[in-house]
């Protein structure tokens, strides 16, 4: 994969000597404690809403389960059919809520409150703190709850509509809950996800307690108020402008804070839901609606707008003015479509600003970003990792960190790229222990640790079907061991493709090459994807296509017998087919002017092999010129697994983990040589004999190919 890197119910919580109303009785129950409310969050239409909790100190004890551990990452992943997401439901679900949620909260102070439904799965799960936008009502992440809370602890700040809590005893009111946590989990980040107004208090808080961990996650931050089409009704009275009777207005204009309702239920309408379905629920979704802007616009008023207005602006100006003190870890989201604050040149002059900051744009969202999110088919967690942002600790841990991809962001991603593997209509062979071919993946063992040693096609052509075959067919997550350059941000303009260029890579499971996370990755069982040929094999020079640059030490060979793995050796080909090498790294660096800008990208990646001699050493970072081919085909061929079980001790000596290395290599290379040979009786090498193929016998048929139906293995 190195070469690839060279081009994601009703809550009214309440503090001490309050009372709170049970949605399902009515009753009122007297708590105890302020610190936290707790909420049954009815996130799925068929669901009711659970009784309210008391408030309790400790959030971690409430209602919890044992803590259980998620699968080891890199192991099986889930079917495709698996999961059932109804965006529709959670969209009148959201609304209904808020109207419920609005209508029946008191005047008190701000408070937190949390979603029993999450409730972390995993052990020393971080604290997410969710910070509203200037609606304060705090359910913002109610589409994440259900994904977040299996790796979070998360509460949710409401303000009372009625409240008026100036700014500052805000910042002081989160700020206290940090410290708070901070003393009672020294060791555990605390996540700010701060939404438009939200945004500008995460900052504060961080400028204030630099020593606290607390990485941000800012969506459409209101730091740029001051250049927002709300800025200029600050200016003016609007209490002596606008008549009382003109207050009914007031919510359909401020729905543009929550983004457009009617948007979000298109972008719904989106999944091809059977006719009768789609009237049914586009019924339940006016209604909702509908519920809700009546509900505002019974308890909106002229005063409340000049307070949120206010707010926000003071919010801006308190945040702006100490963004140089904040040290935080910081990832904004930006909306490319948000038509209330310019959040796209925001989030660029804030990454400027704030010493560790990254950027991710969603060019179709508008500025309720939480709430669109999933219907453009992203999640704040896929998001999460595709940014390497998630951790547990105080450093991010690419194994024990990692959140597998879910079936929909799975298609999401394959779908942007399944024109390679309709290009090149790939033959994937694979050998069973009796040595038989079978034109499956029935031959790879099922449980891991398993490592994949092969070769690497240019540019990593082979990656996307490989990885895609394995999930579709075996249900398999392949953990690519990736050059460290994927996770890396270079200094500005050495590298064209933004860090997010990678995240999808990241999500579906690529790792930096280091010899620490490839020991994490087989001691939990992982289906480990390893390239010993590295960027040399991937960048390989004219007449050099199907040669292999293994190291002459064995690399992997010892730590795969400690955790008896199984090794399967592979071969492709077909990159020949679908390209001719123009310019290589040879006629490249002749010309002076890209031969120093390969030397200035060289130098500023990681070197993994400083130490290593002959042509595996020569990692020089560059972009062959390639023209492409009418397509042929790829032709992939995993070899019989070799067991490594009880043969730690032996490879302990020099030479016997040299025997089992050269054993291997021995393995990739003649499935190579057994490919290169049986392609060329393949009568539907290529595209134009495929395509015909195809429309006789329907697009979704398997495309034969050349005889394997002895036991052929090489």
């Amino acid at each position: 994969m190195a070469a690839t890197a060279a081009f994601a119910a009703v809550i009214w919580p309440l503090t001490l000597r309050q009372r709170y109303a049970s949605p399902t009785t009515g009753k009122f129950r007297s708590i105890s404690k302020p610190e936290l409310s707790v909420y049954a969050s009815a996130v799925r239409k068929e669901k009711q809403p659970r009784e309210l909790a008391p408030s309790v100190s400790d959030s971690s004890a409430v209602g919890k389960k044992p803590a259980e551990e998620i699968p080891p990452s890199g192991g099986r992943g889930r079917e495709p059919e698996a999961e059932s997401d109804d965006g529709l439901s959670s969209l009148k679900n959201y609304f209904d809520q808020c109207r419920e949620f609005i209508s029946k909260s008191d005047g008190g102070p701000p408070r937190w409150f949390s979603p029993l439904e999450c409730r972390s799965q995993l052990k020393d799960s971080p604290l997410l703190l969710y910070l509203p936008g200037v609606d304060g009502v705090g359910l913002g992440l109610m589409m994440e709850h259900e994904r977040l809370g299996k790796i979070f602890d998360i509460w949710c700040m409401h303000i009372p509509l009625k409240d008026r809590t100036p700014l500052t005893d805000l910042v002081k009111f989160v700020e206290s809950t940090v410290k708070t946590e901070h003393l009672r989990v020294p060791n555990r980040p605390i996540y700010l996800v701060g939404e438009s107004f939200g945004a500008c208090l995460a900052l504060a808080v961080a400028a204030c307690n630099p020593e606290i961990d607390l990485p941000l996650i800012l969506a459409n931050p209101a730091t740029s108020f001051g250049k927002s089409l709300l800025q200029p009704l600050t200016l003016l009275p609007l209490s002596a402008m606008m008549p009382e009777k003109l207050s009914s207005s007031l919510p359909y204009v401020l729905t543009l804070l929550l983004g457009n309702p009617a948007k979000m239920v298109a972008a719904a309408m989106s999944k091809h839901l059977p006719l009768d379905q789609v009237i049914e629920v586009l019924s339940q979704e006016s209604v909702a609606i509908s519920s809700y802007l009546s509900t505002m616009s019974k308890l909106f008023t002229v005063e409340t707008l000049c307070w949120k207005l206010n707010l926000l602006k003071s919010a801006a100006a308190f945040a702006n003015s100490r963004l140089h003190a904040v040290k935080a870890q910081t990832l904004i989201l930006a909306s490319g479509q948000d038509k209330l604050l310019p959040s796209r040149d925001e989030a660029n002059r804030l990454c400027q600003v704030l010493q560790k900051c990254q950027v991710r744009l969603f060019a179709n969202s508008g500025h309720a970003l939480f709430l669109e999110m999933q219907e453009h088919g992203f999640s704040l967690a896929s998001i999460l990792t595709g940014a390497s942002f998630y951790r547990r600790g105080e450093r991010h841990n690419y194994v024990s960190d990692y959140l597998p991809p879910t079936p929909s962001e799975f298609w999401r991603i394959y779908e942007l790229q399944r024109w390679i593997e309709t290009a090149v209509n790939p033959v994937v062979l694979s050998t069973l222990e009796n040595g038989d071919i079978v034109r499956s993946l029935a031959g790879i063992p099922s449980e891991g640790p398993v490592l994949y040693v092969g070769y690497h096609m240019m540019l990593g052509f082979e990656v996307v079907p490989l990885l895609a075959r394995f999930w579709i067919e075996r249900n398999i997550l392949l953990r690519g061991m990736t050059h460290p350059m994927v996770f890396t941000m270079l200094r500005e303009g050495i590298i064209p493709p933004p860090l997010s260029a990678f995240d999808n890579m990241k999500i579906m499971g690529a790792v930096p090459v280091s010899a620490t996370n490839f020991y994490r990755l087989l001691s939990s069982n992982s289906h480990v994807l390893l390239y010993p040929g590295g960027m040399r094999e991937s960048l390989h020079r004219k007449g050099e296509e199907y040669k292999l640059f293994w190291p002459e030490q064995p690399e992997f060979v010892r730590v795969a017998a400690k955790f008896g793995a199984k090794i399967v050796p592979f071969g492709v080909v077909g990159e020949d087919d679908i390209g001719h090498l123009l310019l290589d790294y040879n006629d490249l660096t002749r010309i002076p002017y890209i031969k120093n800008a390969i030397e200035e990208l060289t130098e500023e990646v990681v070197k993994l092999r400083s130490d290593a001699i002959g042509e595996v050493a020569n990692e020089n970072v560059h972009l062959p010129v390639i023209i492409p081919k009418v397509p042929g085909r790829f032709y992939f061929l995993f070899g019989k697994p070799i067991e490594t079980e009880g043969r730690k001790q032996k490879v302990r000596s020099r030479e016997k983990a040299q025997e089992l290395y050269l054993e291997v290599k021995s393995e990739v290379e003649k499935c190579l040589a057994y490919l290169k040979e049986k392609r060329e009786n393949d009568p539907y090498r290529h595209i134009v004999a495929r395509l015909t193929y195809q429309a006789i016998h329907g697009f979704d048929s398997e495309v034969p190919t050349f005889d394997f139906t002895t036991k052929t293995h090489p």
